[in-house]
Parts: structure tokens; C-alpha cells; sequence
């Protein structure tokens, strides 16, 4: 019914946070970081959270509309016409909503362990040395 809307709420938190990290980066000095160190910035990283967070949910959002579950006119959500149904919506919202957003944080993390190490070792190659 509406379970797309928790990994929405995440997706607009994470891009609040990616735009005040992409500032912070830009406003700090280069000279901080060291020359030896690679790494893949925070601000980065949450833009590949936000887009997936928002891709998904504008599929899932268009499936939903497919099967009549959003129209085009109020309430927008059919489940919210009745109470009953609105009650369905919210448990839904809760459970599937947010075990749906919080997989693909899951797998976020995942990711960006797998880039980081990608990265690190990349970095290690190109200067000849080797760190364990």
C-alpha cells in the first residue's frame, strides 16, 4: 500500500546529510588529508545510499500505482478512504516499509566495505608498498 514511504523518509534524511557533508568537504583544506591516503568521501558514499534509496522507491511507488493503490485524486492512498484499512497501511509501513530500508542500508554498507577495500588496495599497489 504505502511501504515505499519509510525508505523515502530515509532517502531525504541521507540527502540532507549528503549536502551538509558535500559542504563540509568543500570548506575544509586540502592540506588535512595526507597525499598517501586515499579514500572515498562520506559525501560520495551517501549519494550512492540516496539514489538507491530513491530509485527503489519510485519503482515500487510506480508498481503501486499500476495496481490502483495510488490515484490521482484524495486521499491518494486508497487504503487511507477507511479507517480499517488505514490501520493495514501503517503495519505495513512499519514492517515491510522499514525492513525494506534498512536491507538496503544493509547492502549500502556493503558496498562501500567492499569500494573501501577496492580503493585500499588499489592505493597500495600504485605506491609499492603493501600494508596488512
Amino acid at each position: 500500500m504505502a511501504c515505499f514511504t519509510a525508505p523515502v523518509a530515509e532517502a531525504v534524511i541521507v540527502k540532507a546529510v549528503e549536502k551538509y557533508e558535500q559542504k563540509k568537504e568543500l570548506n575544509s583544506s586540502s592540506s588535512e588529508h595526507t597525499i598517501n591516503s586515499v579514500s572515498i568521501p562520506l559525501s560520495r558514499r551517501l549519494k550512492w545510499l540516496s539514489n538507491m534509496l530513491f530509485g527503489g522507491s519510485a519503482l515500487l511507488a510506480f508498481e503501486h500505482i499500476w495496481h490502483g493503490e495510488i490515484v490521482p485524486w484524495f486521499p491518494f492512498l486508497t487504503a487511507m478512504s477507511n479507517a480499517e484499512d488505514a490501520a493495514g497501511m501503517f503495519h505495513e509501513i512499519a514492517t515491510v516499509g522499514v525492513s525494506m530500508a534498512v536491507l538496503i542500508t544493509g547492502v549500502w554498507f556493503g558496498i562501500c566495505a567492499v569500494a573501501g577495500s577496492i580503493v585500499r588496495r588499489n592505493d597500495s599497489t600504485d605506491t609499492g608498498t603493501v600494508t596488512d
